[in-house]
């Protein structure tokens, strides 16, 4: 089971989400459905992350629903259980590629050079991460591995702000883009909703 090219034109833009409570979590995710965003990416970077997820996906909310930082063998069998609809991983290993074939996941993985790239490539991947983003130059990045692998077609996150996100989702091999910008967490914290609201149909102007 693969993401398809098509399949990263349809997320566009990829709220990047650090869930520090269940109940924000699905509010903040009924606020960016709001705001037009059709897909979150919900990290395991908390304590609380996958009784986020499991909320996020029984609340009715009509979304995609990614799991992200993705990093283990023992992680990919635990979001595949759960049924998410993709899982993203920052890098590529060959245990992660193979937890991820055996349990039918669709993965996400993380390339930052033409070696891992090729890697991927060779697992039958043709959608990946490209990550972190504002490190690696990615602009020149996916001008250059565009010319040799047209066929591969790439969700940039790390560093992509609402004043370069226009200039990557340019690129004629970027599906979406993964990010933070309309989720400040002052004002999930202070459970401002209509902003995150406004700030992803900002998102999705762009």
């Amino acid at each position: 089971m693969f993401l398809e090219k098509e399949d990263l034109s349809n997320l566009k833009i990829v709220p990047v989400v650090t869930a520090y409570s269940v109940e924000k979590t699905v509010e903040l995710t009924r606020a960016l459905v709001a705001g037009g965003i059709n897909s979150v990416e919900i990290t395991l970077r908390t304590a609380c992350a996958l009784d986020a997820i499991k909320a996020v996906q029984d609340s009715g909310i009509d979304v995609i629903v990614g799991v992200g930082t993705v990093t283990t063998p023992e992680l990919v069998e635990k979001v595949a259980a759960m049924k998410v609809d993709f899982a993203v991983s920052p890098g590529i290993t060959t245990k992660v590629l193979d937890a991820a074939r055996a349990n039918e996941l669709k993965l996400l993985p993380g390339v930052a050079t033409t070696s891992e790239l090729m890697f991927g490539m060779e697992y039958g991947y043709k959608c990946f991460k490209l990550f972190p983003a504002s490190v690696i130059n990615a602009l020149g990045l996916l001008k250059a591995f565009n010319s040799v692998f047209p066929e591969i077609s790439f969700c940039p996150t790390g560093g992509v702000s609402e004043s370069n996100a226009r200039e990557h989702l340019d690129r004629p091999n970027v599906g979406c883009v993964g990010g933070s910008w309309m989720l400040p967490k002052a004002e999930i914290d202070a459970g401002h909703w209509d902003k995150i609201t406004q700030l992803s149909k900002s998102a999705m102007a762009l």
